[in-house]
């Protein structure tokens, strides 16, 4: 690194061996590279370094320990809490290493640090095999694999980071190394769902799984009136399917789309989904008892695409373009009185855009030990998922109580937790749950091992306490 005193240029001793991009204020592009997913999120960071490999992302991190600087590390900046960004700090923004490799024969998959999982199926879908990941494509694979990471193949093939097989970290103090069960266990047991606060993970490596380009699949709207019928009848089906089915009961508003008929537009409805991940035409007929319920006023239902399937969300949800808050609770069941208090809140939503839905859990989840990962929340039947859209900063208060009181409220129907990649905005009132989420062995782990690899505490604290400190916390993977 260059002496500070030798140039009028603060970042001389960083541009001089980095291959990406450095985007500084004022910058032509620089309003659009710091932007993340949330639109709320509104940060000027002092420099970002758009890395293009590892020896980037070794040179970002030496720069940034030397200097003391708040650090903040993007993969897909899908973060709600805006955890890919900083106040006047260095952004280590891995999103160009995007690459992603197969490894056929061995049905490995090794994806680079800032790929979403777009780059990862259209690669893996080539061969028909699929790496189980989110529900929206363009997610960051860095910020939900260490986190945990739900998709639609849960059931079957477990959470994301349960199919984690070794990743390549650069460590506070420059080292880079791999991790995985045979090498540096510790570390590898922290990041399969303890979150990014132990070191910049520029690899992953995946276990991949056959399952074809085409999976059958439910999905049908109905009349917010017939909504606790719906939940009821999702709930009956999904608690006696095999595991091949992992699916979502859902209340949303009929977006403002040209695929749906004007006088829908805005009408609170309940949604039933399923996913099996087998054989299609086994599929279609193990699902039909679920596609057969009630009188629909859509229905989507059929074999889909993969791909498709994968994408399906995506145009609802997209990058910066609006404000975005994500919450969520385990619950203990989903007895008729959950359902009701859930539906209770159908017509209060502050915006026909905001959401929430119920994912069935269980299956190959709850298979893993519950400390063979530092993820926690494996024992629960049920997450409540509460995703809210808007754009209006005047009604944020209004939308962002509502949301946590309805947490708050369905906490007599749980044990209060909450899921690592649904932090809500990183507040005080949002992150109770995550704390709550830890049993104490998994959090006296993880501190040594972040007592381990980042000592000086680069990469922040292993708990988001603040907005302000928020850029600290999993700093590993903003998402």
């Amino acid at each position: 690194m260059g002496s500070e005193e030798s140039t009028n240029d603060p970042y001389e001793g960083l541009e001089s061996d980095f291959l990406g991009d450095l985007i500084l204020p004022g910058e032509s592009d620089y309003d659009d590279t710091r932007a993340v997913w949330n639109g709320m999120i509104d940060k000027r960071p002092a420099v970002i370094a758009r890395c293009r490999d590892v020896a980037d992302v070794v040179g970002a991190v030496e720069f940034a320990h030397e200097r003391d600087l708040l650090v903040a590390v993007r993969g897909g900046g899908h973060n709600a809490a805006g955890l890919g960004t900083c106040e006047d700090g260095i952004v280590i923004d891995c999103s160009p290493m995007n690459w992603v490799d197969v490894d056929l024969g061995g049905r490995r998959v090794r994806v680079g640090g800032g790929a979403t999982w777009r780059d990862v199926d259209h690669a893996t879908q080539a061969f028909g095999l699929s790496v189980p990941g989110g529900v929206v494509s363009h997610t960051g694979v860095g910020g939900l694999t260490l986190g945990g990471g739900y998709g639609h193949l849960r059931r079957q093939y477990g959470l994301t980071c349960d199919n984690l097989v070794s990743v390549d970290v650069v460590t506070a103090d420059g080292r880079f190394l791999t991790a995985s069960e045979d090498e540096h266990a510790e570390l590898f047991w922290a990041v399969r769902g303890g979150g990014g606060g132990f070191g910049i993970v520029t690899a992953f490596e995946f276990e991949a799984h056959p399952i074809g380009t085409e999976v059958a699949t439910v999905e049908t709207w109905h009349p917010i009136e017939d909504a606790n019928a719906a939940f009821e009848a999702w709930r009956d089906f999904v608690e006696t399917a095999p595991r091949t089915v992992s699916g979502e009961a859902i209340v949303w508003g009929v977006p403002e789309d040209p695929h749906f008929p004007e006088e829908y537009h805005d009408d609170p409805v309940a949604i039933i989904t399923a996913v099996h991940s087998g054989d299609p035409v086994e599929g279609e007929e193990l699902l039909r008892p679920l596609r057969e319920f009630g009188s629909p006023l859509f229905d989507f239902s059929g074999r889909t695409r993969y791909v498709d399937l994968q994408q399906g969300f995506d145009p609802f949800f997209p990058p910066h373009e609006h404000r975005y808050y994500q919450g969520s609770v385990y619950l203990d069941s989903l007895s008729d009185e959950v359902v009701a208090d859930i539906l209770d809140r159908a017509e209060t939503r502050p915006d026909p855009r905001v959401l929430y839905y119920v994912w069935n859990l269980g299956g190959a989840i709850a298979d893993v030990p519950e400390h063979a990962t530092a993820f926690s929340g494996r024992e629960h039947p049920y997450l409540l998922a509460i995703d809210c859209k808007w754009d209006d900063p005047e009604t944020d208060e209004a939308v962002l109580d509502w949301a946590r009181s309805f947490q708050r409220e369905m906490h007599v129907h749980s044990t209060g937790e909450g899921y690592r990649n649904f932090p809500g905005l990183g507040e005080a009132d949002d992150i109770e749950s995550q704390r709550r989420s830890r049993h104490d062995e998994t959090d006296e782990r993880l501190a040594e091992v972040k007592d381990r690899y980042d000592p000086a505490g680069l990469f922040g604290p292993i708990h988001t306490v603040t907005r302000s400190e928020s850029a600290r916390a999993d700093g590993g993977h903003g998402g």
